[in-house]
């Protein structure tokens, strides 16, 4: 059953896979080596880009009333995290073709924008959103 709790737990499980990901195409890159810092982005941006379509099919069709029972403080850190998560998602596609591409000028400041934009979906989404879930009285 997709509890309100069980999507929570894979959210954070999911943001904290694929931020693995990205550390390892920073190294990548750190040690000049481009072409698996490419690789291991455009595997983070298709589990990123999974974990985005699944959420969002599952909190429209599957369960539409999923965060219906959310208190105020579990609704608010949601909305925080995807303050974060949605601008970074919508980069993602843009960071894969300047990347692919080379066009280092436009890349490198989505990279910095985009580092900026992921760090706050990490922080907000393993730390703040609730590691358990109580519904609204």
């Amino acid at each position: 059953m997709l509890t309100p709790g069980t999507v929570l737990l894979a959210l954070k499980i999911a943001v904290g896979a694929v931020t693995v990901l990205f550390a390892a195409s920073l190294v990548a890159l750190a040690i000049r080596k481009p072409k698996w810092h490419g690789r291991l982005n455009t595997v983070f941006f298709v589990l990123t880009l999974t974990t985005v379509l699944g959420f969002e099919v599952i909190i429209r069709y599957v369960n539409p009333h999923l965060t219906a029972d959310f208190t105020d403080a579990q609704r608010e850190a949601l909305k925080v995290h995807l303050t974060f998560a949605l601008p970074a998602a919508v980069m993602l596609p843009a960071m894969l073709y300047t990347g692919r591409k080379r066009l280092l000028k436009l890349h490198v400041p989505f990279a910095l924008a985009f580092v900026v934009l992921w760090a706050g979906t990490f922080v907000t989404g393993v730390f703040f959103l609730p590691h358990t879930f109580e519904p609204a009285p």
